[in-house]
């Protein structure tokens, strides 16, 4: 199928025109996704707007191949798990089209990534293997150009100086991390930037306690000496993200979009402002799913931004007894 649209759509109705055009062609070549669709009794006959298209739970990715379309995957990536834990595997079959919609997203967002000096301090992700985070992390390293860009595993103390030094030549900085990294960096030593971007990716991944959002971007906040703390939200079985500039509110790729389902009658969707389970559409998906029912909880807002305010516990979600598939 064509994906050069993906990244063309100029309003809603072409994006809703392409979303439809997407659901028809998961819907003949995704045999999970053709298999639960059609438990439900939606068909291409039948769904003719983007309410009516079944949102395929995400658990989904933990226990069966999730692939539209004939091609050879080319890598999957995992998400990080306790041991134990089964983890989710997004198979992808074209590197490009993920390539591109990050770099897009991050243009239509910030600019141009060879304007800054990229840094990542991503621990947890950079000792596994088949971190898309990484994957993307690298590329945006790479495509910088910027002589002093470069991922930071442990060495704390090197990147609060490069930091400094960065800041004195008023370069301009993106510091992408995991949030007890972050916390790490900035522990019993504050910092008073001006210049750099602090974008959180999220999780303490149990190296730290859990912090709600305002506290974390509170204390980041106050020890980095910047007004605002970035947010990027992405997972592994999706190829795009959102991002939030402060306050926690996220913006989408205009392909991307989120809608919010009723936490009691997952087929159905709430109004704007009142809080649900979290679903995504994602066109940059087009050789996976590209309509997911997250496990996350949120709310939506009159400008089409998003919130997100947790998440589910298990007893609390509904509407995937279709996992039996």
């Amino acid at each position: 199928m064509e994906t050069t649209k993906i990244f063309t759509l100029k309003n809603t109705t072409e994006f809703n025109a392409l979303a439809l055009s997407i659901y028809k062609y998961q819907y003949r070549t995704n045999k999970t996704y053709h298999k639960f669709c059609s438990y439900l009794g939606k068909t291409e006959s039948n769904v003719t707007q983007i309410k009516d298209i079944p949102f395929l739970p995400i658990q989904f990715f933990k226990s069966h191949n999730i692939i539209s379309g004939n091609n050879t995957p080319k890598t999957v990536f995992t998400s990080s798990g306790t041991t134990g834990n089964q983890t989710s595997k997004h198979y992808v079959t074209d590197l490009s089209i993920y390539e591109k919609s990050y770099s897009s997203a991050f243009k239509h967002f910030y600019g141009d990534i060879k304007d800054y000096c990229v840094l990542a301090l991503l621990p947890s992700y950079l000792e596994r293997e088949g971190s898309s985070l990484i994957y993307m992390a690298n590329d945006l390293i790479k495509k910088s150009k910027h002589p002093e860009s470069g991922f930071y595993l442990n060495q704390i103390d090197a990147l609060r100086e490069k930091l400094i030094a960065l800041e004195a030549k008023k370069t301009k900085i993106l510091l992408l991390g995991v949030s007890f990294a972050l916390l790490d960096l900035i522990e019993g030593t504050p910092l008073q930037l001006k210049h750099p971007i602090i974008m959180e990716t999220g999780g303490m991944k149990g190296k730290r306690k859990e912090l709600i959002r305002d506290e974390l971007h509170a204390i980041l906040k106050e020890g980095f000496g910047v007004q605002h703390i970035h947010s990027e939200y992405g997972m592994t079985e999706l190829l795009s993200q959102a991002y939030s500039k402060g306050n926690g509110l996220f913006k989408t790729p205009p392909w991307m979009k989120i809608l919010i389902r009723d936490t009691e009658d997952p087929l159905t969707y709430q109004t704007t402002g009142k809080t649900g389970g979290i679903n995504i559409i994602d066109l940059a998906n087009i050789n996976s799913c590209s309509f997911i029912a997250t496990q996350d909880l949120g709310k939506i807002y009159e400008d089409n931004q998003f919130e997100v305010l947790g998440r589910f516990d298990n007893s609390d979600i509904r509407g995937c007894n279709l996992m039996v598939l």
